[in-house]
């Protein structure tokens, strides 16, 4: 996973922040699905990989629920976790126990479920009225 990761990295639209982010997605049944982060002059109109990413699996017919794990790489060398709005589509999409897999460019990485990254999801239980 990590060299498709570095690879992917080149593909990264990141002239502002010259920050790339690559993920890629597996779905229980084995296919992957690639993400890069693409940015714009007013920032918050981009989009970050992880979300690309899965965006593309929804886009080709998966499911909530459909989703195995997610692994993501940041260029700077250190180990990058998914930004909050990430962690609510994955809490939306992904299982409790699914992974989270993120990478540091030279290999090394930390692996966590959905539920130990988000122990307090915001989800559709939230808002319903009790």
């Amino acid at each position: 996973m990590k060299d498709k990761l570095l690879k992917l990295l080149n593909n990264s639209y990141s002239p502002y922040s010259n920050f790339p982010v690559a993920s890629i997605v597996v779905m229980n049944d084995g296919v992957e699905f690639s993400g890069i982060n693409v940015e714009d002059a007013s920032y918050r109109a981009g989009a970050c990989a992880e979300r690309v990413a899965i965006f593309s699996a929804l886009s080709a017919g998966y499911k909530k629920g459909d989703f195995k794990e997610i692994n993501v790489m940041v260029s700077s060398g250190e180990i990058g976790m998914p930004c909050f709005v990430c962690r609510q589509m994955i809490i939306e999409l992904f299982s409790k126990d699914a992974i989270i897999r993120a990478y540091a460019t030279d290999g090394r990485y930390v692996e966590h479920t959905v539920e130990e990254l988000c122990p307090y999801p915001f989800d559709s239980e939230d808002l319903k009225w009790k």
